[in-house]
């Protein structure tokens, strides 16, 4: 806690990684939440991972394309291509070190925040279905896998990207 506020209730100050950490708790017990820290700039880190129609794809592996279809600020409306070939609109909230998207029938996000001369950074998914919380357990193991391959991919596009002498 970080002291009171005006009304004499304590305050806390939450991080963008532990602020997502708190939204997959509260989507579920059965969320899929990764987190690791890497050895990168929080700039060239984000620089890929708010990447979306570019960086999305080749990051989350289920993903053939992620197209921008309204962008109002931090705001903004996307449509996933799945790999074989499902469609989901998302709402987007996308600003420095954090973005949260919601569809019908998936939530996920993404967060970053310095950590010393690195960054730290987690991705959360869960399911938005009836029954979800069922279909989150029985995908469990799979998702967690899934998750650590997701931050495997990006700490390779951000040295990819970051690389002395890269082509522009």
């Amino acid at each position: 806690m970080t002291g009171s506020g005006g009304s004499g209730w304590p305050t806390a100050e939450l991080d963008a990684v532990r602020r997502l950490k708190v939204i997959a708790s509260a989507a579920g017990q059965h969320a899929s939440f990764a987190e690791r820290r890497f050895d990168a700039s929080l700039d060239e880190l984000w620089s890929v991972a708010s990447d979306l129609e570019n960086e999305l794809p080749v990051i989350v592996g289920g993903v053939r394309s992620f197209t921008i279809t309204r962008s109002a600020g931090e705001r903004l409306s996307g449509e996933a291509v799945g790999r074989g070939g499902f469609r989901e609109q998302f709402d987007v909230v996308l600003r420095p070190g954090w973005c949260l998207m919601q569809g019908r029938v998936l939530t996920s996000g993404m967060a970053a925040t310095a950590d010393g001369d690195g960054c730290r950074f987690a991705f959360f998914t869960s399911l938005r279905l009836p029954g979800g919380g069922l279909l989150d357990r029985l995908r469990g193991p799979w998702s967690a896998r899934r998750a650590e391959a997701i931050l495997d991919r990006l700490g390779e596009r951000v040295a990819v990207r970051s690389a002395p002498g890269r082509p522009e």
